[in-house]
């Protein structure tokens, strides 16, 4: 697939690493330079240096012919009109854009067909704010994923020492909760993945895949680790974009206090916001944390636009007593190391982002993709088409099919029905599969065996 990509900040150079080892034609076009050549030194891609939104450099980055847009500069305007000229100068087939402005988000007219004619629209703030909440409502969870439109729910627990399950073999898990029908897609021990069948025995420590339906979901989390109490209280250090969303999607059903340095930003948030308590200061300052009383918050959420600050604030609101803490963090390098130490999750926000992205990418009907482990692993909904003869899933049992190495088939949704997948489970045309897949390597094949013949078309 020829993909043009405009923006080599930090969303736009996740993309363009997600795609470029699955044998994409990728071009990137950016204003810096120098953040170009930083991206080719480490990328086998093309780079254009120009407006993403003057039609030569559109042009130059080979946009008459490409298979895809994905305009993700820091600017909306730029976004929007890059998308309109690839569709009417170019015609290119399929056209997204990250939008924050809830101006345009909020106005179908002025992203649909009459208006600037994008395909998907992509608000990354607010995809971080719900991720962010859904820990809030599962404070024992590294990561929280929906499929099917809520029916099947993904789960990464690490798995504590007293466990129920801990130093038991994953079979195990049906004797414990007879009425629940779950299945462990996968386990990560020390970050090396371990393939989970009935007689591999789960760790302390252990990163622990799990799907369930989504009523189900908290009865299998016990089995795995103590279930902490409900969080009640949470700060958050960070009044941007994200942290107000944030504030205004807690502040209902929690008590939300917000620490910001900037005063007039303070001032603002106040104005906007009901039920928030908005407090001007340093959240690296341990005299304004301990006089609001961290100690008692039971969940410290870091989300200024600053890596160091947000690291550090959490280290020391953790260090002050803070039952849980939580790090918006832009390197990579950084979320693997500090996720080891005392913060108890690290969200890169492009990985985050990215899953919504990737569905349109992936072959095949995928509705769903979730990046997973910063981008190692990924979990994705396929919904399966053809008959016997055209699709290498349709009508077969699982046993059946030459899943690559690495590569688990989860559940199986038919209708509202939802059907964890055992060997002998047969996928019927029009189910929607959830694949987890350890090492998105070998994400090309996977999309091959839900691809349909062209006979069958």
């Amino acid at each position: 697939m020829k993909i043009v990509i405009l923006g080599a900040g930090q969303v736009g150079a996740s993309v363009a690493e997600s795609l470029v080892s699955e044998q994409n034609d990728i071009t990137v076009v950016d204003i810096d330079h120098s953040r170009l050549r930083a991206l080719q030194d480490r990328l086998d891609l093309r780079t254009v240096t120009g407006s993403a939104s003057h039609p030569s450099v559109l042009v130059e980055a080979g946009i008459e012919d490409a298979d895809l847009l994905i305009a993700v500069t820091q600017s909306d305007e730029t976004n929007l009109v890059a998308c309109k000229l690839a569709s009417q100068l170019f015609n290119v087939p399929r056209r997204i854009a990250r939008v924050r402005a809830t101006d345009y988000l909020n106005d179908e007219k002025v992203l649909g067909p009459d208006g600037f004619e994008v395909d998907l629209s992509i608000c990354p703030e607010q995809v971080l704010t719900d991720y962010i909440v859904k820990l809030v409502e599962f404070p024992e969870a590294l990561q929280v994923l929906d499929f099917a439109d809520g029916k099947v729910s993904l789960v990464a627990v690490r798995a504590y020492k007293g466990g129920p399950l801990v130093g038991h073999p994953i079979k195990d898990l049906r004797h414990h909760i007879p009425n629940v029908d779950a299945r462990v897609v996968a386990i990560f021990r020390r970050d090396t993945a371990v393939a989970p069948g009935g007689d591999t025995l789960v760790e302390a420590g252990d990163e622990v895949f799990c799907l369930a339906p989504a009523d189900d979901i908290r009865r299998v989390m016990k089995e795995l680790r103590r279930m902490d109490r409900p969080v009640r209280r949470v700060m958050i250090a960070g009044g941007g974009n994200i942290g107000q969303r944030l504030a205004r999607a807690l502040a209902p059903d929690y008590s939300v206090r917000v620490i910001d340095h900037n005063k007039r930003r303070c001032e603002a948030l106040a104005a906007k916001l009901e039920r928030v308590l908005v407090l001007n200061g340093d959240a690296t300052d341990e005299e304004l944390l301990e006089q609001e009383n961290v100690a008692e918050m039971d969940l410290f959420v870091a989300v200024t636009n600053d890596d160091e600050n947000n690291i550090m604030s959490s280290l020391l609101a953790k260090r002050m007593g803070a039952r849980r803490v939580v790090a918006l963090i832009n390197r990579r390098s950084y979320v693997d190391l500090v996720q080891r130490a005392q913060i108890d999750v690290a969200i890169s926000p492009a990985q985050a982002t990215i899953g919504k992205l990737l569905a349109h990418v992936r072959r095949g009907d995928i509705v769903a993709v979730h990046s997973l482990r910063r981008g190692a692993a990924e979990a994705l909904e396929a919904v399966v088409h053809g008959d016997r003869e055209s699709c290498r899933v349709t009508g077969r049992r699982i046993e059946e099919i030459e899943l690559p190495p690495g590569t688990t088939i989860g559940a199986v949704v038919r209708g509202d029905e939802v059907l964890m997948a055992h060997h002998d489970t047969q996928i019927l045309a029009e189910d929607h599969v959830i694949v987890f897949v350890t090492d998105k390597k070998i994400l090309p094949k996977v999309e091959r065996l839900f691809q349909v013949g062209a006979r069958f078309l």
